[in-house]
């Protein structure tokens, strides 16, 4: 079993940093993109973004306040209903963070191209993603520090720009602004706001970000994460979209587009706001190079712990940090950084498609909580309203591209397959074992030797997935909750045993009848070993800790059912005790 390293907790400037660099850094892309399809009204297309993020910000609060665990939709989904759809929604994820890291770190450099023509794009690149692997190996304490900087710096700068944006107005009057508001629309206000929103929704890519290393951060500080990232998103794009149209033709941004903001600088505040925004460019998309590695980091952790991937990964340094995730990540957006020389045409569509379905995941995850583990104590609660309305706003947009870029699925779907096909091979990897011995022992009948060793081998392996021993916590539950347990079991997990517990406090009895339906399940399930152990205690995360340790079982593969209202502990105090029924 895996120790961890103790390290220090972030505080709500360090989260908000961390996360908020991916989301903030939007504002140098989403402007000139919604304005391209929305025009003068760009800027409304943005504020109903805000709005379907306010949405959103209950939802997450509901999920991640219910199971404050890393992974994300991964984790509420692994909660409420399988491993193989909790992985769809992982391997999501992953596919939106590598092609986030790409993009961000490939911007980040065309920007700094321009103060420093000779550089070369592709190589500065792979350079600069190398540098922020090694920056997050060195531990996510010292990574906050650096991302604070650049989020603080982020924020003066945007601040800065509206502020010159504003003064240029009110000292060159609204002519630009109204040639540009008696512009006509394309497809008329209807379809050019539909087209702007499906276009601004990727301005909130970085919200989904601090669920997957919420167990990093101090109690309490995730939903402020929350709150900061929606003000900052609410506040700074719209504005950006509104002063870019007061001040530059229409035709002005649409020649522009690639560094709209420090074009914008240059016309309101002169050429240094205009260098001041190219530099900040370059450092808040390195930012959100660096929220892409931790937020992969937290979800590959906790994929591994639940078995999906190789434990090998779990290897931690003195830090605190996952280096053999940091480097498979790392070669990851290399290669693709290499495959696609540097083009971020083809990424856009990974990253598109990729974050909005796991946007939509995780409203269907708050479904799922709802009505799976409504017994669960939370925080707060999103309506069933207000989550269908999400979703929808979610699915409108996630249509709206396909629209208007139909080859964004084509190369989505390269990705996605053999990503989902790898996620699918490990979740059986097990019954693959087995088939392969049942080869080896028909075609190497005559090769003795080879046959043998293969047999040996092979068999180790699958000795050594069988004999991973899971846990179950019950308070005396009735056989159809037991057998519900044993079904998840035998569809999810890949072992042979599993030991059912119940703690009693002095002067509690288990009922007779409960033995008997012991008997039952041990003779309905005879591929897997049952025992059942009685303790005297109270049940918790000290002797959850305490049997973990005898057992050497780890946490994670121990499971109980939605605790009530009554339970004395939160979920995230049992240190990440799975909930199964």
């Amino acid at each position: 079993m895996e120790t961890t390293t103790t390290h220090k907790k972030l505080n709500e400037l360090a989260a908000t940093a961390i996360c908020g660099n991916d989301i903030t850094s939007s504002c140098l892309y989403v402007s000139a993109l919604s304005i391209a399809y929305a025009g003068q009204y760009a800027w409304i297309a943005l504020l109903i973004v805000a709005a379907v993020l306010f949405l959103f910000r209950k939802i997450y609060g509901e999920v991640v306040g219910a199971l404050p665990l890393n992974g994300g939709a991964y984790n509420v989904l692994l909660n409420t209903t399988t491993k193989s759809n909790a992985s769809v929604a992982a391997c999501l994820t992953i596919l939106s963070y590598m092609a986030t890291a790409v993009i961000s770190a490939s911007e980040a450099m065309h920007y700094l191209h321009d103060i420093m023509p000779s550089i070369n794009i592709i190589l500065s690149t792979a350079v600069l993603i190398t540098l922020f692997m090694l920056l997050v190996m060195s531990g996510i304490s010292e990574s906050s520090i650096v991302a604070i900087i650049i989020f603080v710096l982020h924020i003066t700068a945007m601040l800065t720009l509206i502020i010159s944006g504003v003064w240029y107005v009110s000292q060159n009057g609204l002519q630009v602004a109204s040639l540009n508001f008696d512009a006509p629309l394309t497809g008329g206000f209807g379809t050019a706001l539909f087209l702007g929103f499906s276009t601004a929704m990727l301005g909130i890519s970085g919200f989904e970000s601090s669920a997957n290393f919420v167990e990093e951060q101090k109690q309490g500080v995730f939903p402020k994460t929350l709150r900061n990232m929606w003000i900052a998103v609410s506040v700074i794009n719209p504005l950006m979209a509104l002063c870019a149209v007061m001040v530059l033709p229409l035709a002005d941004v649409a020649s522009h587009q690639e560094a709209l903001l420090s074009h914008l600088g240059e016309n309101t505040g002169g050429s240094w706001l205009a260098t001041f925004i190219s530099v900040d460019a370059v450092l808040v998309l390195s930012g959100a190079l660096l929220t892409s590695y931790v937020g992969v980091n937290g979800l590959i952790k906790r994929m591994a712990l639940d078995r999906i991937l190789p434990q090998l990964l779990l290897k931690e340094n003195k830090r605190g940090s996952s280096p053999r995730i940091l480097i498979v990540f790392y070669l990851l957006c290399l290669s693709v950084l290499f495959i696609t020389n540097g083009e971020l045409g083809p990424l856009a569509g990974v990253y598109t498609i990729s974050f909005l379905l796991v946007m939509v995941y995780f409203g269907f995850g708050n479904f799922l909580l709802k009505s799976k583990r409504a017994r669960l104590p939370r925080p707060e609660r999103a309506t069933v309203f207000s989550v269908s309305l999400a979703i929808f706003a979610v699915v409108v947009a996630l249509y709206g591209n396909i629209i208007m870029h139909p080859d964004y699925l084509i190369v989505f779907l390269q990705y996605f397959v053999p990503s989902i096909i790898v996620i699918i091979l490990l979740l059986n990897r097990n019954i693959i074992l087995t088939l392969l011995l049942a080869v080896v022992n028909s075609f190497f009948t005559t090769l003795k030797h080879i046959a043998a060793a293969s047999r040996l081998e092979i068999s180790r392996h699958i000795r050594k997935l069988t004999e991973q021993e899971f846990v179950y916590f019950t308070k005396g539950d009735d056989i159809s909750i037991l057998n519900k347990v044993m079904m998840y079991v035998q569809e999810n997990e890949i072992t042979k045993k599993i030991k059912i517990v119940t703690i009693l406090k002095e002067g509690e009895e288990v009922h007779q009848a409960f033995f008997k339906d012991l008997e039952v399940l041990d003779r309905a399930y005879p591929d897997i070993k049952i025992e059942y152990v009685q303790l005297r205690g109270t049940f918790g995360p000290e002797i959850i800790e305490r049997l973990s340790k005898e057992w050497d079982i780890p946490i994670n593969f121990m499971f109980i059912s939605s605790p009530s209202d009554r339970f004395t502990h939160r979920v995230s105090d049992l240190g990440g005790v799975r909930l199964i029924i």
